[in-house]
């Protein structure tokens, strides 16, 4: 397992974690891709998807755990549909 499979299942193990929280109000966050300049991409599905929280849901939340828990992510955007 190289450096960069690592990476990623740490990521997804804090999105998991998120999605503990998001499932409560039947929604999901998950991985889409890790740019090499440190950007990770992410999906919000189910009500998480059409919630008018979600900008507040993924930087308060989503992006405010993976900082804290993963180092070489510099930020947490949405992926581009």
């Amino acid at each position: 397992m190289g450096y960069q499979s690592d990476l990623v299942e740490r990521i997804k193990s804090v999105l998991n974690e998120a999605n503990g929280f998001l499932a409560i109000d039947n929604g999901s966050v998950e991985f889409v891709n890790l740019e090499l300049d440190g950007i990770l991409r992410v999906k919000f599905s189910g009500s998480c998807a059409i919630c008018p929280l979600r900008p507040m849901t993924l930087r308060a939340g989503v992006e405010r755990a993976v900082l804290l828990k993963v180092r070489e992510v510099k930020r947490v955007e949405l992926a581009v549909a």
